[in-house]
């Protein structure tokens, strides 16, 4: 028996730091940083995804926040109207095609995403809404923030292959990949230059 337990005890250290940290930095060619960039890598995992933050898209201002959002296969997206008229959201994407028809403020409507892939959000009303979820099937996902920088938690070791998509890039699909060797433990930093078009109405940041 304590032949097993050593045994056990020396196959578990090696498995429990056989993962790593990724910091993400994507910058414009002029040295801006660059937000709303999801980074993923996908990777084996265990278990369902679960993300932090909340899973809604609120519309206020008449805008859409956030404009990127980032969610699981299998999530139920809520749709608050917080603004005092009434908004039509749709989408015609091919991951996910839906309507949500005229409602109010302080109405919620919920769409189920079960599909992996992006999706463009419109408002049949208001023609300069414009917004974006990125439905993945990782658990290594994550937005670059104001600094363009993202962090993915417990990446495993080994060459890993990070994605950068973000609407508006001057790339094929958006995207920008590098295969990155992890570490089995600590953190690795790698930087992305992202040529980003000039987006749309209030979304004009670069």
């Amino acid at each position: 028996m304590r032949w097993l337990l050593v045994l056990l005890f020396w196959l578990s250290g090696p498995l429990a730091a056989a993962a790593g940290d990724i910091v993400v930095s994507v910058r414009t060619p002029s040295g801006a940083p660059v937000a709303d960039a999801v980074v993923s890598v996908e990777a084996p995992h265990a278990g369902p995804i679960r993300f932090a933050w909340p899973y809604r898209m609120t519309q206020h201002d008449i805008q859409f926040d956030p404009f990127v959002l980032v969610v699981p296969v299998g999530a139920d997206v809520a749709f608050p109207n917080l603004d005092t008229v009434r908004h039509h959201v749709y989408s015609f994407s091919a991951t996910k095609t839906f309507e949500l028809k005229l409602y109010g403020r302080d109405e919620t409507r919920v769409v189920h995403f079960d599909k992996a892939g992006v999706v463009d959000l419109h408002c049949n009303i208001h023609d300069d809404m414009i917004a974006y979820i990125d439905v993945v099937d990782t658990p290594f996902a994550a937005k670059t923030d104001a600094q363009g920088l993202a962090t993915l938690h417990g990446v495993p070791g080994g060459d890993q292959s990070v994605k950068v998509w973000r609407p508006y890039m001057h790339t094929p699909g958006n995207m920008l990949v590098k295969v990155v060797p992890t570490p089995r433990d600590g953190v690795t930093r790698v930087s992305f230059v992202a040529d980003v078009r000039m987006p749309p109405m209030s979304h004009s940041m670069y």
